[in-house]
C-alpha cells in the first residue's frame, strides 16, 4: 500500500496537472512541497529501520559467538567445537541439581533452535544447528533415562 501511494504522489508530482496549477507563483508549489516532504520522509524512515536491522544482526551474532563458545570462523575449521564438557555446554555448576538442568537445557534450546535463528540468515542457522547439537548430547551425558 505504502508503494503504490508513493508511485502515485510520483505520478502527481512530475503530471502537469495539479490541484493547485503550478503557474500561480507560489502557491503552485505547495502541493507539490507536501508530496516532496512525505515522500522524503517514508525514505528517511525506511532507510533508519535497514540500518536498526543492520545492527541488531551486528550485535546478535557478538552475542551469539560469545555465548556459543566458538566463532564464525571456527564454523568452517573441520572439527572445531567448544569445550565438551556438559556442565560448561549448558552453563551449570557441576553440582547442579536435575530441575536446574532441565530448565538450562530448554532455555539454551529455546535460544538455539535452527527455526528460531532462520530469519538471520544461513550462517547463523549453521552455527545454531550446531550449538543445538552438542546442547544435546550435553543434556543427554547428564540426564540418564
Amino acid at each position: 500500500m505504502k508503494y503504490l501511494l508513493i508511485i502515485i504522489g510520483l505520478i502527481y508530482i512530475l503530471s502537469p496537472y495539479d490541484i493547485i496549477p503550478d503557474f500561480i507563483v507560489g502557491w503552485g508549489w505547495i502541493d507539490d512541497l507536501i508530496l516532496l516532504f512525505f515522500l522524503w520522509r517514508f525514505v528517511k524512515n525506511l532507510l533508519q529501520k535497514q540500518s536498526n536491522a543492520r545492527s541488531f544482526n551486528h550485535q546478535y551474532r557478538q552475542s551469539f559467538e560469545r555465548n556459543s563458545g566458538f566463532s564464525e570462523k571456527d564454523a568452517h575449521r573441520p572439527g572445531a567445537s567448544p569445550a565438551k564438557d556438559p556442565y560448561t555446554v549448558l552453563n551449570v555448576p557441576g553440582n547442579a541439581s536435575p530441575e536446574e538442568i532441565k530448565n538450562a537445557y530448554r532455555k539454551l534450546v529455546n535460544k538455539y533452535h535452527p527455526d528460531k535463528v532462520f530469519h538471520l540468515g544461513e550462517e547463523f542457522r549453521e552455527l545454531a544447528e550446531k550449538r543445538f547439537k552438542e546442547i544435546e548430547e550435553a543434556y543427554r551425558k547428564l540426564m540418564p533415562k
